[in-house]
């Protein structure tokens, strides 16, 4: 009989990661009528289709699925990691991808409990890659 093993629990905390993540952006947007800037959705872009494929590949406990899901969380991880220097001022204002009618990707609106979202965005990004790093399996020769 073979148990769950750590890798797969790795894999499985990736998941919940990106399920939460998504949900609370979903949460942000449809139920708190905040609208996403930009760069928002380009993460959101990224952060979608991880909470789709780690949550199929931790029911069939498929840990190839880290080929796929590592580019994706790390380029979302890139995006929010530029978001946050436009956020914090280390990227200039001119370089910023949001448009006078949109929601800004640097104002007061980008806060949860006192967080910047771009933060929060690249910290679930991290964390992900980190796991799915840390679930590399381990092939019979």
């Amino acid at each position: 009989m073979n148990g769950i093993t750590a890798k797969e629990t790795a894999l499985f905390a990736a998941w919940l990661i990106a399920l939460i993540s998504t949900l609370a952006v979903l949460f942000i947007g449809e139920v708190l009528g905040q609208l996403p800037c930009v760069l928002c959705w380009f993460q959101r872009a990224f952060m979608f289709p991880l909470a789709v494929i780690l949550g199929i590949a931790a029911w069939h406990a498929d840990l190839g699925i880290r080929i796929y899901a590592i580019p994706l969380a790390a380029i979302g991880a890139g995006i929010a990691l530029w978001h946050l220097g436009l956020y914090v001022g280390i990227i200039p204002e001119a370089v910023q991808p949001c448009t006078a009618s949109g929601p800004s990707c640097t104002d007061e609106n980008q806060l949860v409990l006192g967080v910047p979202i771009p933060l929060l965005s690249f910290a679930a990004f991290a964390a992900i890659i980190f796991l799915l790093l840390a679930a590399k399996p381990e092939f019979d020769t």
